[in-house]
């Protein structure tokens, strides 16, 4: 049987490109990347299968509606799988606006783009068919009393621009679906961490930031709890929601392990500790550096995922202890090459070659 077609947006992106690895290793679908590689778009991330035909590449921005007419037109996707965002919050803070064109007018016109193709298809086509947009759990705000979760029916609240800007896109896709007749699913995704994340997250930055003996900064107190999914697991529970999951559905998408900020740098440490002691002998913890907290900073997200448990049978194969001991260790190995070309900005300078494939 000849398998599927998807096309996925922000492919060279931290989780996008963890989908990308998942689809070409795992199936024997073909897959479409769409990123317009701006600063976190890092087509290295994607070498480990970027030799396989099945892999194609488009630089592309998703507000260019011509461009992705061309696309669908020419690789005719059974899926798309949305996942090309702004998405780090300090940056949202210091300029908006980029956040709101790329989540939310990007959001807007991949949808218009995916209707107008959808309307090409025939009646078995279109049963196919599913528009997968990936969001967050910031769309919820944060939680107040520690038994409380967010579920799929939670009202949004968010905090940030950034957020904001993933709650505006969230309620497009969803008016597409009602609207138009789209069949589009959401699923709203804990905190990812593992291999190939831009170093301006909490993890890598703390990571690379010890090995180099920098500060570890830390806002506030570092009593901010989040809910920590490693990246992998999440990349199976997209899949497994873009290919199973119920059209107009919403699954939230969690790892199950609650954290402080202060005891996720504290765990990076002890790890380092064992794995790559500093030549002083002391710990890394000394290196800790708590910072004034951001503003609207939200204090605790937690995800309760018991319904794409009970509906699609997904669950994180991954402890926190398992996942942030492969994160620190990956790390560890690719400081000298990934690392190092991301901190210095090669790796934006030169580009695999992915053209052509997969046609």
């Amino acid at each position: 049987m000849q398998g599927k077609r998807i096309i996925v947006t922000g492919g060279a992106g931290f989780i996008g490109s963890a989908v990308v690895r998942h689809i070409i290793r795992n199936t024997g679908d073909a897959v479409c990347v769409i990123d317009k590689l701006t600063y976190a778009g890092n087509l290295e991330s994607l070498a480990e299968v970027a030799d396989s035909p099945r892999l194609r590449f488009e630089q592309l921005d998703i507000c260019d509606r011509a461009g992705l007419d061309r696309v669908f037109a020419d690789f005719r996707p059974d899926i798309v799988m949305h996942l090309a965002a702004e998405s780090h919050v300090d940056r949202s803070i210091d300029g908006p606006m980029q956040f709101i064109q790329t989540n939310v007018v990007g959001t807007a016109t991949m949808l218009e783009a995916a209707r107008n193709y959808f309307q090409t298809l025939d009646d078995a086509a279109k049963s196919r068919f599913r528009f997968h947009h990936i969001s967050t759990d910031e769309v919820y705000g944060d939680l107040e009393g520690p038994g409380d979760f967010f579920r799929e029916t939670t009202p949004y609240a968010p905090s940030s621009p950034y957020s904001a800007s993933k709650a505006a896109s969230d309620h497009l896709v969803r008016a597409w679906k009602r609207t138009f007749g789209l069949p589009t699913i959401v699923t709203n995704c804990s905190n990812n961490y593992g291999p190939y994340h831009f170093p301006e997250k909490l993890i890598p930055l703390v990571i690379l930031n010890a090995l180099d003996g920098k500060p570890l900064p830390v806002y506030g107190t570092g009593a901010q709890i989040r809910d920590w999914l490693y990246v992998e697991d999440h990349a199976r529970a997209l899949y497994l929601v873009a290919t199973t999951g119920v059209p107009g559905e919403t699954y939230n998408i969690g790892g199950h392990n609650e954290k402080k900020n202060i005891e996720v740098v504290e765990t990076i440490c002890t790890l380092l500790d064992e794995l790559r002691p500093r030549s002083d002998g002391r710990s890394y913890r000394e290196q800790i550096t708590f910072v004034t907290d951001r503003p609207g900073h939200d204090l605790r997200y937690a995800i309760d995922a018991a319904k794409i448990g009970r509906e699609l049978g997904w669950k994180p194969q991954e402890t926190f202890e398992s996942g942030i001991r492969k994160t620190v260790e990956w790390y560890l190995d690719h400081r000298d090459t990934w690392c190092k070309r991301v901190q210095d900005g090669s790796y934006s300078r030169e580009r695999l070659g992915l053209g052509g494939k997969a046609k």
